[in-house]
């Protein structure tokens, strides 16, 4: 995840937003469901509507439609539970299997989007049909699994604690299982394994016999669910912003390193090299850090609310908290903090720390525990020498609750990568910090039939920016949709760096002195 929890969970109302491991208070309100499982239907029905999008002047049919499902397929008396989907036909005769794109999340749906920006879709227009899959559990045509809580205030003279933090998640988590079961939710139905059947199920529905996959982050880990259980059904895939089954916690030295890529570029920017200093960003971190080891700060600064001074104590584990910045703002963020000055910083933690409302789409920490890691990668993720800097705020609270969510682990043999003969084109931005750059590299080695294509200075999730950057080279991605033959892809294509944000203070005499 974000780190890959820091994307995908749903704490704030946005579709890719904050952490897990936020301190929460007693929710305020009831969890937010829809029924959609009258008793007339049954499981693997499917009921459509026409639609006609408009684009470009152009209008085009599409049909969308609720396929039924067992929330829980293990239970013979499971209730039905509605998938939404939509799909649009091949522009022309084709014998190209459908591309069937899954969203990412846990806890995202692309039907609006179709609505809103169809042209990202309609790329795959004159490949095949175009089937949109929405995630069980996050469907406005099924259920939304949301559980809306107000959050505690937390003191402002004492540090961020990661512990205190897990905690509370872990007192939310009891909380809402127990909301759910007395609706007569059956959580432990929403798993990528399940998930995937739904996937085979719309395939049987709509008549396919193969199909290709298309997706972004947990889209990918969710067509590696697919590949796994269905082998036979998948004809081919492209993936980004790869997470493999058993990377669901992110390595932190990978998203260092992707860091440290866009630090590079960073150091040479004109705007930002009177305030870097000598050794690089590399060595504002450090600096920080081991200031932060001596013992926290005590920053006063004026309330943003307010016209009076607030005081709030800072420490490592807020740092490292925040440590994972965009690459547009995040040099800024670290100089400024070099160079000691924290109100912006300070004023970000002051917001978290109020109470405020929160917002929690189960089907994360649902889906995400269910997956988990190998006891051997968590003991990898736990010895990370770079969680001197990120901490381990991506997976504490997750591997911590894993005993109160009740969807099944997966199992050590399903998270362990298979060699298939499944032909994929991996697409990874060099700078992705949700997803590193080595989840694709490495899992690439179990597909003997793949290529890589690694995008310089592309973040998470690089399909759209290559074909808007490098059409030539997307037509080659969708040649090979069209036939399953592996194009002779760049290893490399390049996308355009951000405008980086420079530090809102003149820059300082010199520069190489670190404020104490």
């Amino acid at each position: 995840m974000s780190q890959s929890i820091l994307v995908r969970i749903v704490l704030v109302s946005v579709a890719v937003c904050v952490t897990a491991c936020v301190p929460i208070a007693a929710a305020a309100d009831r969890p937010t469901l829809s029924t959609t499982s009258p008793s007339t239907r049954r499981a693997g029905q499917t009921v459509m509507e026409q639609g006609v999008l408009a684009v470009n002047g152009q209008k085009i049919d599409y049909e969308v439609g609720t396929l039924y499902v067992p929330e829980n397929r293990d239970d013979p008396k499971s209730r039905l539970i509605g998938v939404g989907f939509a799909r649009i036909k091949a522009a022309g005769e084709t014998k190209a299997p459908p591309t069937f794109h899954l969203p990412g999340g846990p806890g995202f749906s692309f039907l609006p989007s179709l609505k809103n920006n169809p042209a990202a879709f309609l790329r795959f227009h004159a490949i095949s049909d175009i089937v949109i899959v929405d995630q069980r559990g996050f469907s406005d045509r099924g259920d939304i699994l949301r559980y809306s809580y107000r959050t505690g205030e937390l003191p402002l003279d004492q540090p961020g604690s990661l512990a205190a933090s897990t905690q509370e998640f872990l007192r939310l988590s009891k909380e809402v299982v127990a909301a759910m079961e007395k609706k007569g939710m059956d959580l432990r139905g929403y798993t990528v394994k399940q998930c995937a059947e739904d996937v085979n199920d719309l395939r049987k529905a709509l008549g396919y016999d193969k199909i290709s996959l298309v997706a972004t982050s947990f889209g990918s880990q969710w067509s590696f669910a697919i590949m796994r259980l269905h082998p036979e059904i998948v004809a081919r895939a492209m993936l980004s912003g790869v997470e493999p089954l058993n990377n669901g916690y992110d390595m932190p030295s990978g998203v260092l390193r992707s860091m440290q890529r866009y630090w590079k570029e960073a150091e040479e920017d004109k705007a930002l090299k009177p305030y870097i200093p000598a050794g690089g960003l590399a060595a504002a971190a450090e600096a920080i850090v081991a200031r932060l080891e001596k013992g926290p700060l005590k920053v006063t600064f004026k309330d943003p609310k307010g016209e009076q001074n607030v005081t709030i104590v800072l420490g490592k584990e807020d740092f490292q908290r925040d440590f994972v910045q965009k690459p547009a703002d995040g040099p800024a963020f670290l100089l400024s903090l070099y160079h000691g000055h924290y109100d912006k910083w300070a004023g970000a933690v002051l917001n978290r720390r109020r109470s405020h409302q929160g917002d929690l789409r189960m089907t994360g920490p649902l889906i995400d525990t269910s997956l988990g890691v190998t006891p051997q990668r968590l003991a990898m993720l736990r010895g990370d020498p770079a969680t001197r800097f990120l901490g381990q705020w991506n997976w504490d609270s997750y591997v911590a609750s894993a005993d109160i969510w009740p969807t099944p682990d997966v199992g050590d043999d399903f998270r362990t990568p298979i060699t298939t003969d499944i032909p994929v084109i991996f697409a990874q931005g060099d700078w992705d910090m949700n997803t590193p750059l080595e989840n694709a590299t490495d899992i690439a080695k179990s597909f003997p039939r793949s290529r890589v294509i690694i995008a310089e200075r592309g973040g998470h999730g690089v399909l759209e920016p290559i074909a808007q950057r490098h059409p030539k080279v997307w037509e080659q991605m969708m040649e090979f949709l069209r036939t399953g033959q592996l194009p002779d892809l760049p290893a490399r294509v390049n996308l355009p760096a951000p405008k980086f944000t420079a530090p809102d203070f003149p820059a300082p005499s010199a520069a190489s002195a670190p404020a104490k």
